[in-house]
Protein backbone atom coordinates (compact mmCIF):
# COMPACT_ATOMS: atom_id res chain seq x y z
CA UNK A 1 0.00 0.00 0.00
CA UNK A 2 1.04 3.46 -1.19
CA UNK A 3 2.28 5.66 2.15
CA UNK A 4 0.33 8.23 0.46
CA UNK A 5 -2.75 6.83 1.88
CA UNK A 6 -1.46 7.36 4.99
CA UNK A 7 -1.36 10.81 7.14
CA UNK A 8 2.34 10.81 8.52
CA UNK A 9 1.70 14.45 9.99
CA UNK A 10 3.78 14.47 12.63
CA UNK A 11 4.61 16.43 15.89
CA UNK A 12 6.94 19.65 16.58
CA UNK A 13 10.41 18.77 15.87
CA UNK A 14 11.63 20.14 19.10
CA UNK A 15 15.33 20.17 21.17
CA UNK A 16 16.04 16.16 22.09
CA UNK A 17 18.71 17.20 24.28
CA UNK A 18 17.73 16.56 27.71
CA UNK A 19 17.33 18.77 30.77
CA UNK A 20 19.90 18.53 34.09
CA UNK A 21 18.81 16.87 37.45
CA UNK A 22 18.34 18.68 40.35
CA UNK A 23 21.00 18.76 42.52
CA UNK A 24 20.77 19.69 46.19
CA UNK A 25 21.61 23.29 46.08
CA UNK A 26 19.93 26.55 47.84
CA UNK A 27 17.41 28.75 46.19
CA UNK A 28 17.06 32.06 48.02
CA UNK A 29 14.31 34.99 47.79
CA UNK A 30 13.87 37.64 49.82
CA UNK A 31 10.79 35.91 52.09
CA UNK A 32 12.36 32.34 52.12
CA UNK A 33 14.85 30.39 50.97
CA UNK A 34 14.65 26.45 49.35
CA UNK A 35 17.30 24.50 51.00
CA UNK A 36 18.09 20.53 50.89
CA UNK A 37 16.27 18.91 53.93
CA UNK A 38 17.89 18.06 56.52
CA UNK A 39 16.01 15.88 59.40
CA UNK A 40 18.62 17.07 62.45
CA UNK A 41 18.60 20.91 61.38
CA UNK A 42 15.16 21.24 60.29
CA UNK A 43 13.15 18.37 61.83
CA UNK A 44 12.23 19.66 65.30
CA UNK A 45 11.04 22.82 64.17
CA UNK A 46 8.87 21.23 61.42
CA UNK A 47 7.62 18.25 63.26
CA UNK A 48 6.38 21.06 65.95
CA UNK A 49 4.65 23.26 63.51
CA UNK A 50 3.17 20.95 61.29
CA UNK A 51 1.70 18.56 64.94
CA UNK A 52 -0.45 21.16 66.56
CA UNK A 53 -4.31 20.78 66.37
CA UNK A 54 -4.68 21.63 63.10
CA UNK A 55 -2.37 18.24 62.21
CA UNK A 56 -5.54 15.85 60.61
CA UNK A 57 -6.03 18.59 58.30
CA UNK A 58 -2.64 19.77 57.01
CA UNK A 59 -1.83 15.58 56.79
CA UNK A 60 -5.12 14.27 55.68
CA UNK A 61 -4.03 14.28 51.59
CA UNK A 62 -0.43 13.92 52.06
CA UNK A 63 1.35 10.03 51.59
CA UNK A 64 2.41 9.98 55.31
CA UNK A 65 0.15 10.32 58.40
CA UNK A 66 0.34 12.55 61.04
CA UNK A 67 3.41 11.03 63.22
CA UNK A 68 2.68 9.69 66.76
CA UNK A 69 5.97 11.47 67.80
CA UNK A 70 9.07 13.39 67.08
CA UNK A 71 11.55 9.36 66.86
CA UNK A 72 8.41 8.01 64.31
CA UNK A 73 8.73 11.52 62.48
CA UNK A 74 12.56 12.07 62.52
CA UNK A 75 12.82 8.22 60.85
CA UNK A 76 10.66 8.49 58.36
CA UNK A 77 12.23 12.27 57.48
CA UNK A 78 16.06 10.93 58.09
CA UNK A 79 15.12 8.04 54.91
CA UNK A 80 13.34 11.17 52.81
CA UNK A 81 15.77 12.90 52.76
CA UNK A 82 18.64 10.75 51.59
CA UNK A 83 16.15 9.67 47.99
CA UNK A 84 16.82 11.62 44.98
CA UNK A 85 13.67 11.41 43.61
CA UNK A 86 11.46 12.77 45.18
CA UNK A 87 14.25 15.06 46.35
CA UNK A 88 13.21 17.12 49.08
CA UNK A 89 13.62 20.84 50.18
CA UNK A 90 12.90 22.43 53.27
CA UNK A 91 11.41 25.37 52.99
CA UNK A 92 13.06 28.08 55.32
CA UNK A 93 11.56 31.17 56.68
CA UNK A 94 14.20 33.92 56.36
CA UNK A 95 12.99 35.81 59.46
CA UNK A 96 13.34 33.29 61.85
CA UNK A 97 15.96 31.09 59.81
CA UNK A 98 13.30 27.75 60.60
CA UNK A 99 11.86 25.32 58.39
CA UNK A 100 8.31 26.63 57.64
CA UNK A 101 7.31 23.63 55.16
CA UNK A 102 8.69 21.49 52.60
CA UNK A 103 8.64 20.44 48.67
CA UNK A 104 9.86 18.26 46.32
CA UNK A 105 10.84 17.98 42.47
CA UNK A 106 9.63 14.24 41.89
CA UNK A 107 9.26 12.06 38.84
CA UNK A 108 11.64 13.52 37.54
CA UNK A 109 12.21 12.72 33.87
CA UNK A 110 15.65 14.46 32.16
CA UNK A 111 15.20 12.51 28.54
CA UNK A 112 11.38 14.10 28.05
CA UNK A 113 12.61 17.11 30.31
CA UNK A 114 9.24 16.42 32.28
CA UNK A 115 9.23 17.04 36.09
CA UNK A 116 7.10 17.29 39.03
CA UNK A 117 6.54 19.61 42.48
CA UNK A 118 4.95 17.76 44.87
CA UNK A 119 5.07 16.60 48.20
CA UNK A 120 4.21 19.55 49.60
CA UNK A 121 3.80 20.44 53.14
CA UNK A 122 2.90 24.20 54.49
CA UNK A 123 2.29 24.73 57.72
CA UNK A 124 0.06 27.69 59.40
CA UNK A 125 3.37 29.91 59.81
CA UNK A 126 3.69 29.44 55.46
CA UNK A 127 -0.23 29.20 54.41
CA UNK A 128 -1.28 32.18 52.84
CA UNK A 129 1.85 34.69 52.98
CA UNK A 130 4.33 36.08 50.21
CA UNK A 131 6.73 33.34 51.21
CA UNK A 132 4.92 30.87 50.66
CA UNK A 133 4.30 32.06 46.98
CA UNK A 134 7.41 32.80 46.63
CA UNK A 135 8.70 29.32 47.65
CA UNK A 136 6.70 28.25 44.33
CA UNK A 137 7.98 30.80 42.24
CA UNK A 138 11.38 30.13 43.34
CA UNK A 139 10.78 26.36 42.38
CA UNK A 140 9.74 26.91 39.00
CA UNK A 141 12.10 29.74 38.06
CA UNK A 142 14.93 26.63 38.53
CA UNK A 143 12.72 23.94 36.70
CA UNK A 144 12.86 26.58 33.32
CA UNK A 145 15.48 28.80 33.71
CA UNK A 146 18.16 26.74 34.97
CA UNK A 147 17.63 23.11 34.89
CA UNK A 148 15.85 23.73 31.04
CA UNK A 149 12.73 21.53 31.77
CA UNK A 150 10.19 21.75 29.08
CA UNK A 151 7.05 20.53 31.29
CA UNK A 152 6.10 21.18 35.06
CA UNK A 153 3.32 19.01 36.78
CA UNK A 154 1.25 19.40 39.83
CA UNK A 155 -0.76 16.46 40.70
CA UNK A 156 -2.80 16.11 43.66
CA UNK A 157 -6.27 14.14 45.31
CA UNK A 158 -8.93 15.55 43.09
CA UNK A 159 -10.49 15.70 46.15
CA UNK A 160 -8.10 18.17 47.40
CA UNK A 161 -9.75 21.66 46.58
CA UNK A 162 -7.22 23.98 48.11
CA UNK A 163 -4.61 22.37 46.33
CA UNK A 164 -6.45 22.31 42.78
CA UNK A 165 -7.33 26.16 43.84
CA UNK A 166 -3.52 26.85 44.37
CA UNK A 167 -2.50 25.35 41.19
CA UNK A 168 -4.38 27.29 38.97
CA UNK A 169 -3.52 30.21 41.07
CA UNK A 170 0.02 29.82 40.65
CA UNK A 171 -0.54 29.67 36.62
CA UNK A 172 -0.54 26.00 36.23
CA UNK A 173 -3.33 24.58 33.47
CA UNK A 174 -5.64 21.78 34.69
CA UNK A 175 -5.68 18.92 32.64
CA UNK A 176 -8.00 16.34 33.62
CA UNK A 177 -8.63 13.65 35.88
CA UNK A 178 -7.18 10.16 36.37
CA UNK A 179 -10.20 7.91 37.71
CA UNK A 180 -8.76 5.05 40.52
CA UNK A 181 -5.20 6.35 39.95
CA UNK A 182 -3.94 5.55 43.43
CA UNK A 183 -4.52 3.95 46.62
CA UNK A 184 -3.44 6.10 49.43
CA UNK A 185 -4.52 5.34 53.10
CA UNK A 186 -6.39 2.65 52.40
CA UNK A 187 -8.61 5.15 50.18
CA UNK A 188 -9.13 5.60 46.20
CA UNK A 189 -7.11 8.27 44.74
CA UNK A 190 -8.63 10.40 41.76
CA UNK A 191 -5.70 12.41 40.65
CA UNK A 192 -6.53 15.71 39.08
CA UNK A 193 -3.44 16.81 36.30
CA UNK A 194 -2.37 20.17 36.34
CA UNK A 195 0.68 21.72 34.25
CA UNK A 196 2.73 24.65 33.20
CA UNK A 197 4.88 24.91 29.85
CA UNK A 198 8.47 26.62 28.93
CA UNK A 199 6.45 28.72 26.79
CA UNK A 200 4.16 29.81 29.07
CA UNK A 201 6.97 30.27 31.78
CA UNK A 202 7.92 34.32 30.74
CA UNK A 203 3.96 35.12 31.10
CA UNK A 204 4.19 33.28 34.35
CA UNK A 205 7.34 34.62 36.04
CA UNK A 206 6.48 38.45 35.23
CA UNK A 207 2.85 37.45 37.21
CA UNK A 208 4.88 36.05 40.18
CA UNK A 209 6.96 39.31 40.00
CA UNK A 210 4.30 41.85 40.19
CA UNK A 211 2.46 40.44 42.96
CA UNK A 212 5.52 39.36 44.82
CA UNK A 213 6.33 43.15 44.04
CA UNK A 214 6.20 45.13 47.54
CA UNK A 215 4.41 48.17 46.07
CA UNK A 216 1.40 45.16 45.76
CA UNK A 217 1.09 44.99 49.66
CA UNK A 218 -0.27 47.95 51.68
CA UNK A 219 1.03 49.22 55.68
CA UNK A 220 -0.78 45.71 56.63
CA UNK A 221 0.53 43.48 53.92
CA UNK A 222 -2.27 42.62 52.53
CA UNK A 223 -2.60 42.03 48.52
CA UNK A 224 -3.74 44.86 46.48
CA UNK A 225 -4.02 42.25 43.40
CA UNK A 226 -4.17 39.06 43.36
CA UNK A 227 -1.41 36.81 41.78
CA UNK A 228 -4.90 34.89 40.23
CA UNK A 229 -5.41 38.03 38.38
CA UNK A 230 -1.88 39.09 37.46
CA UNK A 231 -2.15 35.35 36.06
CA UNK A 232 -5.59 35.37 34.25
CA UNK A 233 -5.71 33.58 31.12
CA UNK A 234 -8.22 35.62 29.08
CA UNK A 235 -10.12 39.02 28.63
CA UNK A 236 -13.78 39.19 27.33
CA UNK A 237 -14.90 42.10 25.24
CA UNK A 238 -18.45 41.40 24.31
CA UNK A 239 -17.86 38.50 21.85
CA UNK A 240 -14.37 39.19 21.69
CA UNK A 241 -11.73 36.91 23.52
CA UNK A 242 -8.26 37.83 23.80
CA UNK A 243 -5.91 34.99 25.40
CA UNK A 244 -2.19 35.24 27.45
CA UNK A 245 0.26 34.46 24.74
CA UNK A 246 2.94 32.22 25.17
CA UNK A 247 6.08 31.98 23.32
CA UNK A 248 4.98 29.93 20.92
CA UNK A 249 2.88 32.83 19.62
CA UNK A 250 6.19 34.76 19.40
CA UNK A 251 6.76 34.97 15.93
CA UNK A 252 3.30 35.57 14.85
CA UNK A 253 3.37 38.64 17.79
CA UNK A 254 6.15 40.35 15.86
CA UNK A 255 5.08 39.94 12.68
CA UNK A 256 1.46 41.40 13.33
CA UNK A 257 3.78 44.40 15.41
CA UNK A 258 5.93 44.44 12.25
CA UNK A 259 3.39 45.05 10.00
CA UNK A 260 0.66 47.38 11.75
CA UNK A 261 3.78 49.57 13.02
CA UNK A 262 6.18 49.81 9.60
CA UNK A 263 3.64 52.02 7.97
CA UNK A 264 4.61 54.94 10.45
CA UNK A 265 8.18 54.90 9.70
CA UNK A 266 7.54 57.52 6.72
CA UNK A 267 6.12 60.16 8.99
CA UNK A 268 8.16 59.73 12.00
CA UNK A 269 11.57 59.28 10.16
CA UNK A 270 12.64 56.95 12.59
CA UNK A 271 12.24 53.36 13.34
CA UNK A 272 8.89 53.18 15.46
CA UNK A 273 9.37 51.85 19.29
CA UNK A 274 7.76 48.70 19.42
CA UNK A 275 9.95 47.90 16.17
CA UNK A 276 13.31 48.04 18.25
CA UNK A 277 12.11 45.74 21.09
CA UNK A 278 13.27 42.34 21.70
CA UNK A 279 10.47 40.31 21.79
CA UNK A 280 11.44 37.57 24.15
CA UNK A 281 12.56 40.23 26.26
CA UNK A 282 8.74 41.67 26.15
CA UNK A 283 6.65 38.70 26.60
CA UNK A 284 9.17 38.37 30.22
CA UNK A 285 8.75 42.10 31.18
CA UNK A 286 5.28 42.64 29.60
CA UNK A 287 1.50 41.29 29.29
CA UNK A 288 1.12 40.35 26.03
CA UNK A 289 -2.59 39.47 24.65
CA UNK A 290 -3.50 38.14 21.10
CA UNK A 291 -6.98 37.98 19.75
CA UNK A 292 -6.72 34.74 17.18
CA UNK A 293 -7.93 35.85 13.66
CA UNK A 294 -9.62 32.49 11.50
CA UNK A 295 -6.10 31.57 10.21
CA UNK A 296 -3.63 33.85 11.96
CA UNK A 297 -3.33 36.31 15.04
CA UNK A 298 -5.38 39.50 14.39
CA UNK A 299 -4.56 41.80 17.02
CA UNK A 300 -1.62 42.00 19.50
CA UNK A 301 -2.29 44.08 22.49
CA UNK A 302 0.97 44.95 25.23
CA UNK A 303 0.69 46.37 28.33
CA UNK A 304 2.42 46.91 31.98
CA UNK A 305 0.94 47.24 35.14
CA UNK A 306 2.70 49.67 36.95
CA UNK A 307 2.43 50.71 40.72
CA UNK A 308 -0.06 53.56 40.04
CA UNK A 309 -0.94 52.96 36.45
CA UNK A 310 -1.44 50.65 33.59
CA UNK A 311 0.59 51.34 30.49
CA UNK A 312 -0.67 50.16 26.91
CA UNK A 313 2.46 50.06 25.68
CA UNK A 314 1.34 48.85 22.23
CA UNK A 315 -1.46 48.13 20.09
CA UNK A 316 -1.70 46.44 17.04
CA UNK A 317 -3.55 45.15 14.71
CA UNK A 318 -2.94 42.80 11.04
CA UNK A 319 -3.51 44.79 8.37
CA UNK A 320 -6.10 41.70 7.38
CA UNK A 321 -8.44 42.83 10.31
CA UNK A 322 -8.07 46.49 9.98
CA UNK A 323 -10.89 48.43 10.02
CA UNK A 324 -13.15 45.46 11.83
CA UNK A 325 -13.84 47.72 15.17
CA UNK A 326 -10.68 45.74 17.25
CA UNK A 327 -8.94 48.80 17.72
CA UNK A 328 -12.05 49.61 20.23
CA UNK A 329 -12.36 45.94 21.24
CA UNK A 330 -7.88 46.51 22.48
CA UNK A 331 -8.91 49.66 24.10
CA UNK A 332 -11.77 48.16 26.54
CA UNK A 333 -9.32 45.40 26.91
CA UNK A 334 -6.84 47.65 28.51
CA UNK A 335 -9.35 49.50 30.65
CA UNK A 336 -11.49 45.83 31.62
CA UNK A 337 -7.51 44.81 32.93
CA UNK A 338 -6.90 47.93 34.60
CA UNK A 339 -9.77 47.85 36.47
CA UNK A 340 -8.99 44.25 37.42
CA UNK A 341 -5.55 44.65 38.83
CA UNK A 342 -6.94 47.74 41.02
CA UNK A 343 -5.38 50.66 38.55
CA UNK A 344 -7.56 53.81 38.11
CA UNK A 345 -5.00 55.34 34.64
CA UNK A 346 -4.37 53.75 31.37
CA UNK A 347 -1.37 55.31 30.05
CA UNK A 348 0.06 55.72 26.69
CA UNK A 349 2.26 57.08 24.05
CA UNK A 350 2.83 57.59 20.66
CA UNK A 351 4.87 59.58 18.38
CA UNK A 352 4.14 63.29 17.57
CA UNK A 353 3.60 62.90 14.22
CA UNK A 354 1.28 60.47 14.15
CA UNK A 355 -1.91 63.21 14.81
CA UNK A 356 -4.22 60.51 13.29
CA UNK A 357 -3.55 58.20 16.68
CA UNK A 358 -3.28 61.25 19.11
CA UNK A 359 -7.06 62.35 17.61
CA UNK A 360 -8.59 58.82 17.69
CA UNK A 361 -7.15 58.27 21.24
CA UNK A 362 -8.44 61.82 22.64
CA UNK A 363 -12.02 60.40 21.45
CA UNK A 364 -11.43 57.59 23.26
CA UNK A 365 -11.16 59.43 26.33
CA UNK A 366 -7.25 60.49 26.55
CA UNK A 367 -5.74 63.60 26.75
CA UNK A 368 -2.43 64.76 26.34
CA UNK A 369 -0.17 64.98 29.60
CA UNK A 370 3.24 66.10 28.38
CA UNK A 371 5.14 65.74 25.56
CA UNK A 372 8.89 64.49 26.01
CA UNK A 373 11.62 65.29 24.02
CA UNK A 374 13.69 61.88 23.05
CA UNK A 375 17.19 62.26 21.08
CA UNK A 376 15.47 61.10 17.79
CA UNK A 377 11.94 61.66 18.21
CA UNK A 378 9.18 63.66 20.26
CA UNK A 379 6.78 60.95 22.08
CA UNK A 380 3.20 62.16 23.23
CA UNK A 381 2.24 60.76 26.69
CA UNK A 382 -1.71 60.74 27.15
CA UNK A 383 -3.61 58.88 29.52
CA UNK A 384 -7.21 58.26 30.71
CA UNK A 385 -8.71 58.10 34.02
CA UNK A 386 -11.37 55.20 34.61
CA UNK A 387 -14.19 56.31 36.40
Amino acid sequence: MSTDAFDLTLGEVVDSRPAARPQRIALTGRHVGIVPFDVGTHGPALYERSHGPEKEQLWAYLGAAPFEDYAAFEAYYAAAAQKDDPLLYAIIDKASGEAVGHATFMRIDPANRVIEVGNILYTPALMRTPGGTEAMELMARHVFETLGYRRYEWKCNALNAPSRRAALRYGFRFEGVFRQHMIVKGRNRDTAWFSMLDGEWPQRAHAFAHWLAPENFDAEGRQLASLGVFNADQIEVGDIRLRRASLADLPTVEEVQRRAYAKNRILLGVEPVPLLWDYAQVFREREVWVVDGATALSAVLILEPRAEDLLLDSLAISPMAQGSGLGNVLLAAADARAQALGRGVVRLYTGEPLSANINWYRRKGYSIERVEQMPDRRLVHMAKALG
